[in-house]
């Protein structure tokens, strides 16, 4: 998915190798699913409203950064992205915790990761404008 474009961006050095990704990913979107489904099991949507529609504006931030990053080109409208799936996902993860706090504990790595991920996009930015 990188492509070309991505290849010849300056990277910090602590930038990942490109094959870490896809096994990440897999890992976290497991992890994601498992705590909806705990959360969900806890009332349905209806009951638990909050918690899962913070779920799904995450996950729409989430779906979106691919498109910004690598689609359009565009690092400095990712990061605004990513930034806002942050706080997205830290209310999910409140949310989540709150409802059941075995799924939110499964978003931690997530949280971490996007945090991670966060630094990154905005280094690349940086060194890229």
């Amino acid at each position: 998915m990188p492509g070309d474009w991505y290849a010849h961006l300056q990277k910090p050095t602590w930038n990942p190798p490109n094959w870490i990704f896809g096994p990440v990913w897999t890992t976290l979107y497991t992890m994601m699913a498992i705590a909806a489904w705990l959360v969900w099991k806890r009332g349905g949507f209806a009951g638990q409203r909050v918690a899962l529609s913070l779920f799904l504006v995450q996950l729409f931030f989430n779906t979106l950064w691919s498109p910004l990053f690598f689609g359009l080109h565009h690092p400095a409208l990712a990061f605004v992205d990513i930034a806002l799936l942050w706080l997205a996902l830290l209310g999910t993860v409140g949310a989540f915790w709150k409802a059941r706090p075995p799924a939110g504990a499964l978003l931690v790595p997530y949280l971490a990761w996007v945090t991670f991920a966060s630094a990154l996009n905005f280094a690349i930015w940086r060194m890229n404008r």
